[in-house]
Protein backbone atom coordinates (compact mmCIF):
# COMPACT_ATOMS: atom_id res chain seq x y z
CA UNK A 1 0.00 0.00 0.00
CA UNK A 2 3.02 2.14 0.91
CA UNK A 3 4.26 2.14 -2.93
CA UNK A 4 0.35 3.12 -3.99
CA UNK A 5 0.56 6.31 -1.70
CA UNK A 6 4.21 7.27 -2.67
CA UNK A 7 3.08 6.80 -6.43
CA UNK A 8 0.19 9.26 -5.57
CA UNK A 9 1.79 11.74 -3.74
CA UNK A 10 4.47 11.87 -5.87
CA UNK A 11 3.81 14.33 -8.62
CA UNK A 12 0.25 14.71 -9.29
CA UNK A 13 -0.60 17.03 -11.87
CA UNK A 14 -1.76 20.36 -10.70
CA UNK A 15 -5.55 20.46 -11.36
CA UNK A 16 -7.47 23.67 -10.41
CA UNK A 17 -10.31 23.21 -8.18
CA UNK A 18 -13.76 24.71 -9.94
CA UNK A 19 -14.74 27.96 -8.93
CA UNK A 20 -12.07 28.51 -6.40
CA UNK A 21 -8.55 29.07 -5.90
CA UNK A 22 -7.43 25.68 -4.66
CA UNK A 23 -4.61 23.37 -6.58
CA UNK A 24 -3.75 19.66 -5.38
CA UNK A 25 -0.51 19.03 -4.04
CA UNK A 26 -0.51 15.70 -2.89
CA UNK A 27 -2.74 12.41 -2.72
CA UNK A 28 -2.57 9.74 -0.47
CA UNK A 29 -4.72 6.11 0.11
CA UNK A 30 -4.40 6.12 3.34
CA UNK A 31 -6.65 9.17 5.34
CA UNK A 32 -4.35 9.18 8.84
CA UNK A 33 -1.48 9.96 6.46
CA UNK A 34 -3.10 12.42 4.68
CA UNK A 35 -3.57 14.53 8.29
CA UNK A 36 -0.18 14.06 8.90
CA UNK A 37 0.99 15.58 5.99
CA UNK A 38 -1.50 18.33 6.27
CA UNK A 39 -0.82 19.00 9.28
CA UNK A 40 2.73 19.33 8.72
CA UNK A 41 1.95 21.81 5.65
CA UNK A 42 -0.55 23.75 8.58
CA UNK A 43 2.07 23.85 10.64
CA UNK A 44 4.22 25.53 8.18
CA UNK A 45 2.36 28.49 7.18
CA UNK A 46 0.24 26.98 4.27
CA UNK A 47 -3.69 26.88 4.39
CA UNK A 48 -4.03 23.42 3.17
CA UNK A 49 -7.37 21.78 3.62
CA UNK A 50 -8.44 17.65 2.78
CA UNK A 51 -10.94 16.50 0.13
CA UNK A 52 -12.66 13.31 0.34
CA UNK A 53 -11.47 12.26 3.44
CA UNK A 54 -14.65 11.38 5.11
CA UNK A 55 -14.99 9.36 1.71
CA UNK A 56 -12.38 7.40 2.21
CA UNK A 57 -12.64 6.43 5.83
CA UNK A 58 -15.87 5.03 5.17
CA UNK A 59 -14.73 2.06 2.90
CA UNK A 60 -10.87 1.98 2.51
CA UNK A 61 -11.33 -0.62 0.10
CA UNK A 62 -13.20 2.10 -2.50
CA UNK A 63 -9.66 4.16 -2.03
CA UNK A 64 -7.56 3.18 -4.73
CA UNK A 65 -10.84 3.32 -7.13
CA UNK A 66 -11.76 6.95 -5.87
CA UNK A 67 -8.42 8.31 -5.89
CA UNK A 68 -7.55 8.58 -2.50
CA UNK A 69 -7.69 11.83 -0.13
CA UNK A 70 -6.45 15.17 -1.54
CA UNK A 71 -4.60 17.62 -0.06
CA UNK A 72 -5.28 21.49 -1.68
CA UNK A 73 -3.33 24.23 -1.15
CA UNK A 74 -4.29 27.61 -2.48
CA UNK A 75 -2.00 29.22 -5.89
CA UNK A 76 0.37 31.41 -4.02
CA UNK A 77 1.17 28.44 -1.69
CA UNK A 78 2.24 25.94 -4.33
CA UNK A 79 6.08 26.35 -4.17
CA UNK A 80 6.22 26.64 -0.78
CA UNK A 81 3.87 23.42 -0.24
CA UNK A 82 5.93 21.54 -2.58
CA UNK A 83 8.82 22.29 -0.42
CA UNK A 84 7.56 21.08 2.86
CA UNK A 85 6.61 17.79 0.99
CA UNK A 86 9.99 17.49 -0.02
CA UNK A 87 10.74 17.75 3.84
CA UNK A 88 8.18 15.30 4.77
CA UNK A 89 9.94 12.62 2.55
CA UNK A 90 13.14 13.28 3.39
CA UNK A 91 12.12 13.34 6.86
CA UNK A 92 12.88 16.06 8.51
CA UNK A 93 9.45 16.08 10.58
CA UNK A 94 10.22 12.69 11.98
CA UNK A 95 10.61 13.10 16.07
CA UNK A 96 13.08 11.11 17.60
CA UNK A 97 12.70 8.09 19.92
CA UNK A 98 13.36 10.92 23.02
CA UNK A 99 11.15 13.53 21.61
CA UNK A 100 8.56 14.88 24.36
CA UNK A 101 5.41 15.07 23.69
CA UNK A 102 4.38 16.17 26.83
CA UNK A 103 3.09 14.79 29.72
CA UNK A 104 1.40 10.64 29.14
Amino acid sequence: MRACDATLAGAPELEAIPGRDLFEVARYLIPMEASLVQGCLVASGIPAVLADAHLMQTDLLLAPALGGVRILAPRDYLDQAQAVLAAFERGEFALGEDADVGPA
